[in-house]
């Protein structure tokens, strides 16, 4: 397989990284975090500026027309900066949800909004009984008239504080963990009777409880009736995505580490001309590209059209990711020392980020038990 990138990747990986290094410093990432939107407006629009906000979008809906691999050029890009604008939220996600389910005109309206950063999205599906399960949900739509009545509750709906439209999951039909019955709205976050609480999470991001009651929405904003099978592609391409936003960030905590151990000196040289912490920074890189490999497989398979082969590919990719992110997070703190602790320094930043990548869409031993139910990456499920 061919891992070269084209002449129009390239292009793309040298457009944002050449943003990262100019805009997110951590010093920067600071002061952005202090922003009452917890994010810079700036940057976002410099996103729309450079075409990164219609990544998923074809050309015709002013997109760029990328699919998986350059999703996962970005996102191994703003893992480097731990970037806090709502791109996931957004681009990947919301874009996603728009693609695959709304109506050709809806997508035709919206797409160009989005693309040009006036029109920010979330997605609203996580209930706080519903763990990793993404057809366990219990918040209702009922048919009222010409429209519909949401009731229910949302939880870290990441970015939810900020977005102008939220799609949100509702039952229509069926029992609380039924795969049938799931249906999809595009809701306005001004309706009344959507209520949102915002709030920082550990990682510097930005998350919402969102409660809906009574909620009246027009027919028009259901975007499907049985969504699950769309919401689990978008979700897995998610996850494609977080798993190269992790390469990022370990590729900088070994950096960092790297760099410390160059410069510490104990005993009167550098602590890494010590044999076992070079092992052990040898363990760190290991590791590192363990996780980039099944990271780039991720990236592959996430245009599957086979639910069955590219859930196996993500959930492998997701355990490798979390078992080499703890890895490579706990060496960075621990062979940093006390410095490797404190807020002021970077790398415990990345940690935070990558502890939270693991667990957002299931950890490590949620996707190892799936994987095999599943059969294993190779095998067939029983």
């Amino acid at each position: 397989m061919d891992f070269d990138l084209s002449d129009d990747q390239r292009l793309l990986k040298d457009s944002v990284d050449r943003l990262i290094a100019d805009q997110y410093g951590f010093e920067q990432r600071k002061k952005y975090m202090r922003e009452p939107t917890g994010y810079s407006a700036a940057v976002w629009d410099q996103l729309a500026e450079l075409g990164l906000l219609g990544l998923p979008f074809e050309e015709t809906l002013g997109g760029f027309g990328g699919g998986p691999v350059e999703t996962a050029i970005v996102m191994e890009a703003f893992g480097r900066g731990l970037v806090l604008e709502p791109y996931f939220a957004t681009v990947i996600l919301g874009g996603g949800l728009l693609r695959r389910t709304a109506p050709a005109a809806v997508l035709g309206a919206l797409a160009p909004r989005v693309a040009a950063g006036k029109l920010k999205l979330a997605f609203a599906h996580i209930e706080r009984h519903s763990r990793y399960n993404l057809n366990d949900v219990t918040t209702t739509a009922r048919k009222d008239g010409s429209g519909y009545v949401l009731d229910g509750a949302k939880s870290v709906v990441i970015h939810g504080d900020a977005a102008d439209q939220i799609f949100v999951t509702a039952r229509l039909a069926g029992d609380r963990r039924d795969r049938e019955g799931i249906g999809l709205f595009l809701v306005d976050a001004a309706t009344p009777g959507v209520s949102r609480r915002g709030y920082p999470t550990q990682d510097g991001q930005r998350a919402a409880e969102i409660t809906l009651t009574g909620a009246r929405v027009a027919a028009d904003a259901m975007m499907s009736e049985n969504a699950l099978p769309a919401i689990e592609h978008v979700v897995d391409e998610a996850i494609a995505a977080l798993c190269a936003e992790a390469v990022g960030a370990m590729q900088c905590m070994q950096d960092l580490t790297l760099e410390y151990l160059k410069t510490r000196k104990q005993f009167g040289r550098p602590i890494g001309s010590f044999q076992a912490l070079q092992h052990r920074s040898v363990d760190m890189l290991v590791e590192l590209e363990q996780a980039r490999s099944m990271a780039m497989f991720a990236a592959v398979m996430a245009a599957e059209d086979d639910p069955v082969e590219r859930r196996k590919a993500i959930s492998a990719a997701k355990v490798q990711i979390g078992r080499s992110g703890r890895h490579v997070g706990q060496e960075a703190i621990q062979l940093h020392g006390g410095i490797g602790m404190t807020t002021e320094y970077a790398v415990g930043h990345y940690f935070k980020r990558v502890t939270m990548i693991d667990h957002l869409y299931g950890d490590a031993d949620t996707h190892l038990t799936h994987l095999a139910r599943l059969g294993g990456l190779f095998g067939k499920a029983a």
